[in-house]
C-alpha cells in the first residue's frame, strides 16, 4: 500500500494535485438521507478513483470542472465523479471516461487567489452513466445506481475480511514512514464495505485495477481480488525488507571489521610489530639475492615505492603485493648445471625408454654442442606419434638425463590467448600467463618444458593461443618474451621446449615451421614385450603391493595378452590389461600370502574376459570382391576391409562406409581404369551399362579418408567383376592414377605393424616405398613378404594371381 505520512494513507490526485487532508466516513450509511436528482454534473478525475465513503481533496483547474463544481455547490452539492481512461487527455469528453463512478458530495469548496478551486469531496454511492445529457458548458449525465450483492457464504466472507484487515496491518508495519495511528485506524473500521473501499483507494495498484474493483458488484469476488493484490504488495515489501536487512548487516560488518583492524594495528604498533612493514622487508631481502639486470632492479624498486605509498586497507595493495611477490619468485638468470656425461645420459634414456633412437640422438647432439661451445639456444622439438608411445614420459626422462628441472603444461582444449600471455594488471583477478607461472614453479630458467597436446589447441572470440605460442617457440624471439601481467621481458631461450602431438594436420603452419619435427612410431609385439618386462610389470606390481617374487608371467602368456587383448601402437591399453591380471593375482596372494601366483594361458579369460582380437581372422576364405587395405590413423596403423557387390542395373556406383571425398575419388578412379582396360581384362563392352556397383568399407561409424586405399579398391572391384578371389593373407596400400601408375604413401611403419598384428603375411606396396621399408627395424619385418609395384596392372596380376594378355611391354 502506498501510504503518505501526512495523510496516514495517501495523497490523491484529481485534475492537477491533491491536498493533504483526511477524513473518514462510513460507507453508504448516510446515503438514505441524500437528496439528488437523476441528472448530475460530471467532474473527471485523473490518476485516482473515488470510492464510496472516502474523502479526498481535489485541486480543480479546468474550466469545465470549475463550472461543474460551481453548479453542484449552488444546487444540492452533489456531482458525479468519473475517472479518465487516459490521464494525459486535457479536455476529456464522454468517451474518454469510465462509465462507472461515484456520486460525491461537496464537503467544502475553497477559492484560491490564483483562480483555482480546491474542493473536498466525500464519496457516497456507486452509479453508472445511463445517458449523457450534454458536454457544454460542462459534462452532465443521467445516472443509475449500482447495488452490491452480498456473499452467499457469510462465514467465508467474514474470514476474508479478517485476513484483508490483517494483511493491511502487516503492510503498514513494513513501511516505517507510516505512523502507527494507521493501524488503529484500520482496526476501528467496522463496516466491511468501507474497509474494502478504503483499502482499495489507498493500495498502490494501477488505475485500471482500482476501476475494476469499483465496478465489481459481488462483495465476495471483490474481497478475493483485493486480497490477491494485497498479497502481491506484501511479497514485494517483504523482499524489499530482506534486501535492506542484508545491506544493513553488510554495512555493520564492514564497520566492525574496520574498527577491529584499526584496534589490531594500534596494538601491533604498541608491541613494535608491523606486519605490513615485515612483508616489505621480506620482499627486499629476497630481492637482494636476485641476480637480475639493472632495468629489472630499477623496475622492482619503482613498484616497491608505489607499494609503500599505498594504504594497506585498499584492494590495490594486495594486487601490488602479489605482483612484487611474483617478481622475486621468478628465476631471473638462475640456471641448473647440465650433466655433460654423454654416456651416462644415454644410459638414463635407454633405461627409461626402449627404442625412440631419433629423439635420444637429437638430445645427445644438443648436449655435445653445449659441452663444446658452453652456450647454445635450446632446440624446439615436436614429438609426433600415436597415443601411448611415451612422448610425455620421455620429457621427464630427458630432464633427468640432463639434470634439469621438469615442467609440463597441457594445451588440450586451450581457447584463451591470455592463458599464454597473461592478463594486464589493470583487470580484476589478473594473473600471469601459464608460461611464466610454469617457469616460476620450475625455479630455474632452463627447465625441460613439455607443451603437451599442442595439436589440440582451440580458437574462439577470446583469441588464438597458437598465435601467442609463435613468440614462445621462436628461438630468435623467446629471449625477450613479454608477458602482459609481468610487463617485463623474460629470457626463455635456455628453456628446452618439447611439444607433443598425435597429428600435424591441425597445427598452424607458422607454428609448425618453428619446431623440429621428430616422428615416433608404434611398437612391435617384441618391443611391447620388452617394455612390459622392463617397465610396465614392475610398475603395476608396485602399485598393487605385490613383490616380484610373488608373481610370474611367462613370455607366451604375455604375447597372448598383447595380441588377443590389445591392438594399439603404444602400450597404454597393455598396462590396463596387465593391471587386470595383477588384481586377480592380488586376490589369490591376499588369501595365501606365502604362495606365489603364476599366470596361465587358460586363466586369462577369467581375469580379462574373452579375447577381443584374433590374428587368425585374415586366414578365413575371403570371397571374391573383398580386399584388405592398410590405413594410418592418429592412434597408429590399422587394417581396412573393402567389400564390393555387383547387381543388375544401369552402371551406377554407390559408396558407403562414411568415406571422405579423397577416398570417393579413388573409387571413381579405380572404376574408370577398369572400364578403360576392359578388353585387356576380358570384360564385355556392355557389362558396365547393365550393372550397378556397390563398394562398402565396414565400421561405418568411423570417418575414413585418404588416397592410400586406391590399390585396394581397384583390386576389390576387379575381383568382383572377374569373380576371382584375391590372394590369401595379402594386404596392400598405395595411391592410383588414371594413367595406371601406383604412387607412394606415408605411415609405412605403422601400417607394417598393423598388418603383422592382424596376421597378414604379404604386403603389396609402391616401388618408391621400398626405401621406407628399409628404414624399419628388421625385427618388425620378420615373417612378412613384400611385393613392390609401379603399375596398376602389376597390382591386379599379383593380387589375382593372373596374367593378362595384351599388356604393353615395359621398357
Amino acid at each position: 500500500m502506498s501510504i503518505d505520512p501526512y495523510t496516514l494513507f495517501s495523497h490523491f490526485q484529481g485534475d492537477e494535485e491533491a491536498l493533504p487532508f483526511v477524513a473518514v466516513a462510513d460507507d453508504e450509511l448516510p446515503v438514505r438521507d441524500d437528496q439528488y436528482g437523476e441528472v448530475l454534473p460530471v467532474m473527471p478525475l485523473k490518476n485516482t478513483v473515488l470510492f464510496p465513503g472516502v474523502i479526498i481533496p481535489i485541486t480543480v483547474g479546468r474550466d469545465k470542472s470549475i463550472k461543474a463544481v460551481s453548479r453542484a455547490q449552488d444546487s444540492d452539492k452533489f456531482l458525479l465523479v468519473l475517472t479518465q481512461k487516459d490521464p494525459n487527455t486535457e479536455d476529456p469528453g464522454s468517451r474518454d471516461l469510465y462509465q462507472t463512478g461515484t456520486v460525491a458530495r461537496i464537503v467544502k469548496l475553497l477559492k484560491m487567489p490564483d483562480g483555482s478551486h480546491t474542493v473536498i469531496l466525500q464519496g457516497r454511492k456507486r452509479c453508472t452513466v445511463s445517458e449523457w445529457v450534454n458536454e457544454e458548458p460542462y459534462l452532465q449525465a443521467k445516472i443509475s445506481r449500482r447495488e452490491h450483492v452480498s456473499s452467499a457464504n457469510a462465514i467465508e466472507y467474514s474470514a476474508l475480511i479478517k485476513v484483508i484487515q490483517e494483511k493491511a496491518r502487516r503492510i503498514v508495519e513494513l513501511m516505517p514512514q507510516i505512523p502507527n495511528e494507521a493501524q488503529v485506524l484500520l482496526k476501528n473500521i467496522q463496516s466491511d464495505r468501507f474497509l474494502l473501499h478504503f483499502i482499495s483507494s489507498n493500495l498502490g495498484i494501477s488505475i485500471e485495477k482500482k476501476q475494476g474493483l469499483l465496478e465489481m458488484d459481488e462483495l465476495h469476488r471483490k474481497a478475493e481480488t483485493l486480497l490477491d493484490y494485497l498479497n502481491q504488495e506484501l511479497q514485494l515489501l517483504e523482499v524489499k525488507d530482506q534486501i535492506e536487512s542484508r545491506v544493513r548487516m553488510d554495512l555493520e560488518k564492514q564497520q566492525r571489521d574496520y574498527y577491529l583492524n584499526q584496534q589490531l594495528k594500534t596494538i601491533q604498533e604498541e608491541l613494535g610489530q608491523d606486519p605490513v612493514e615485515q612483508d616489505i622487508e621480506d620482499l627486499i631481502a629476497r630481492a637482494e639475492k636476485k641476480s637480475w639486470s639493472k632495468p629489472i632492479a630499477e623496475h622492482f624498486e619503482k613498484e616497491l615505492n608505489k607499494l609503500r605509498r599505498m594504504n594497506p586497507q585498499v584492494a590495490e595493495y594486495s594486487v601490488q603485493m602479489n605482483y612484487l611477490d611474483m617478481m622475486v619468485d621468478l628465476p631471473w638468470n638462475e640456471f641448473t648445471t647440465d650433466r655433460y656425461d654423454l654416456k651416462l645420459c644415454r644410459q638414463i634414456l635407454d633405461k627409461d625408454h626402449n627404442g625412440l633412437d631419433k629423439v635420444k640422438e637429437r638430445i645427445l647432439e644438443h648436449l655435445a654442442v653445449l659441452k663444446l661451445k658452453g652456450d647454445m639456444k635450446s632446440p624446439i622439438l615436436c614429438l609426433v606419434g600415436p597415443p601411448g608411445v611415451g612422448k610425455t614420459s620421455l620429457g621427464k626422462s630427458i630432464a633427468r638425463a640432463l639434470n634439469r628441472n621438469f615442467i609440463r603444461m597441457s594445451l588440450g582444449g586451450l581457447h584463451d590467448e591470455s592463458e599464454i600471455r597473461g592478463h594486464r594488471k589493470t583487470y580484476i583477478g589478473a594473473m600471469p600467463g601459464r608460461i611464466i607461472q610454469s617457469i616460476r614453479k620450475a625455479r630455474s630458467a632452463n627447465p625441460v618444458f613439455i607443451l603437451d597436446e599442442i595439436d589440440k589447441i582451440g580458437k574462439d572470440f577470446r583469441g588464438d593461443p597458437s598465435s601467442a605460442l609463435l613468440e614462445v617457440l621462436d628461438p630468435e624471439q623467446n629471449a625477450s618474451f613479454h608477458d602482459n601481467y609481468l610487463d617485463l621481458e623474460f629470457d626463455l631461450s635456455k628453456v628446452l621446449f618439447i611439444a607433443t602431438a598425435n597429428s600435424l594436420s591441425t597445427i598452424q603452419p607458422a607454428l609448425l615451421d618453428r619446431m623440429e619435427i621428430i616422428e615416433l612410431q608404434g611398437y612391435s609385439t617384441e618391443e611391447k614385450m620388452e617394455i612390459a618386462r622392463d617397465h610396465l610389470i614392475p610398475q603395476v606390481l608396485e602399485e598393487h603391493g605385490i613383490k616380484p617374487r610373488q608373481f610370474r608371467l611367462g613370455n607366451e602368456v604375455l604375447e597372448q595378452i598383447i595380441e588377443q587383448y590389445t591392438r594399439e601402437s603404444g602400450v597404454r591399453n597393455l598396462r590396463r590389461q596387465l593391471a587386470g591380471v595383477v588384481r586377480k593375482a592380488a586376490t589369490s596372494i591376499a588369501t595365501n600370502p606365502r604362495k606365489s601366483y603364476t599366470v596361465k594361458s587358460g586363466e586369462l579369460k577369467s581375469s580379462l574376459g574373452i579375447p577381443r582380437y584374433s590374428s587368425e581372422k585374415q586366414q578365413e576364405d575371403l570371397p571374391a570382391g573383398v580386399a584388405i587395405g592398410l590405413a594410418w590413423t592418429r592412434t597408429g596403423g590399422d587394417i581396412l576391409f573393402i567389400e564390393t557387390s555387383i547387381s543388375q542395373g544401369k552402371g551406377k556406383m554407390v559408396l558407403t562406409g562414411n568415406l571422405g571425398d579423397v577416398m570417393k575419388e579413388s573409387a571413381s578412379t579405380a572404376l574408370s581404369f577398369i572400364k578403360a582396360h576392359a578388353s585387356m581384362l576380358k570384360i564385355s563392352e556392355n557389362y558396365f551399362e547393365e550393372r550397378d556397383f556397390h563398394l562398402h568399407v565396414p565400421e561405418g561409424a568411423i570417418p575414413k579418408d585418404g588416397p592410400s586405399a586406391g590399390v585396394t579398391m581397384l583390386s576389390a572391384l576387379t575381383s568382383a567383376i572377374l569373380g576371382k578371389k584375391i590372394r590369401p593373407f595379402l594386404a596392400m596400400t598405395g595411391e592410383i592414377t588414371l594413367r595406371g601408375k601406383v604412387l607412394p604413401v606415408g605411415g609405412i611403419k605403422e601400417k607394417i605393424l598393423a598388418a603383422k598384428r592382424a596376421g597378414v603375411k604379404c604386403i603389396l606396396l609402391c616401388e618408391e616405398n621400398r626405401m621406407h621399408v628399409e628404414e624399419v627395424n628388421p625385427l618388425h619385418l620378420a615373417g612378412l613378404e613384400f611385393h613392390y609395384v609401379s603399375d596398376m596392372m602389376d597390382v591386379l596380376e599379383f593380387a589375382l594371381d593372373t596374367k593378362f594378355e595384351g599388356r604393353p611391354q615395359k621398357k
